[in-house]
């Protein structure tokens, strides 16, 4: 027996003793820390049932926001803000339930709360209403123009602002303020579902914007217009002039 063990290998002895120990105070600890209830209702303690039954409750639930506010429940039901719980924007209302007019529930009305959602993040979905708070009506609470409870913003978005609202605001105010921006850019259909993989085009030549700037061109009365042949005829046009407000350098 002792020549068997003489030839069993140094290393091989050390891990089983090691194993041997691991086990040991596998026992030990599982002995003094585990509950003694621990696994007689499945994978946690039976005592833990008893005790989060015992927790105040915080939170009324939707169905119990519903029995008192139903003018609000059909604002809401057909509004974006149909599959948000009433108690992720006013809190806990457990005790407003129970005693409405001893405890009212909180309601949001500074501009940081509605951008926790709203903020404009790349990684949102396309299409997920999206703001830059520092730009959308600054200092204005959302609520001074949007209804909590079906937000549809006060003027539909036309064209493309509704993604594009700094370009559409600077181009409100510029030359071409009157152009649609199909006149320039050729949208697909699917732009509007996968703006990124789906561009829209910009003008690649001089021509382009020669067919309202062009010297021999007579419809535009009144429209700046250039000799293509000697301005700059390195260059597209967008290259020096900003084409949504193309004042001349």
């Amino acid at each position: 027996m002792l020549k068997k063990l003489k030839s069993i290998p140094e290393q091989v002895i050390r891990l089983a003793v090691i194993l041997v120990i691991i086990v040991v105070v596998f026992v030990i600890v599982r002995a003094e820390l585990v509950p003694d209830d621990f696994g007689e209702l499945g994978h946690y303690r039976k005592g833990a049932v008893d005790e989060i039954a015992s927790l105040e409750l915080k939170y009324a639930g939707q169905e119990t926001c519903e029995m008192c506010h139903d003018d609000i429940l059909e604002t809401k039901s057909n509004g974006y803000h149909r599959s948000v719980n009433c108690e992720v924007c006013h809190g806990p209302s457990a005790k407003h339930s129970e005693a409405p007019d001893e405890f009212l529930p909180s309601a949001p009305r500074k501009r940081d709360f509605c951008p926790v959602c709203h903020e404009y993040l790349p990684s949102r979905p396309t299409g997920f209403p999206q703001i830059v708070s520092a730009s959308h009506n600054p200092v204005k609470p959302c609520i001074t123009c949007h209804e909590p409870h079906n937000p549809v913003p006060p003027e539909t978005p036309h064209e493309c602002s509704a993604c594009h609202a700094e370009i559409s605001r600077v181009k409100s105010i510029s030359h071409h303020a009157y152009l649609e921006c199909k006149t320039c850019h050729e949208v697909p259909e699917q732009h509007k579902l996968d703006p990124r993989g789906n561009a829209a085009s910009k003008p690649a030549t001089r021509e382009f914007c020669g067919k309202c700037h062009a010297e021999e061109n007579e419809d535009y009365p009144g429209v700046p217009q250039i000799d293509l042949a000697e301005h700059e005829p390195r260059y597209v046009c967008w290259q020096c002039h900003y084409p949504h407000m193309p004042e001349a350098k």
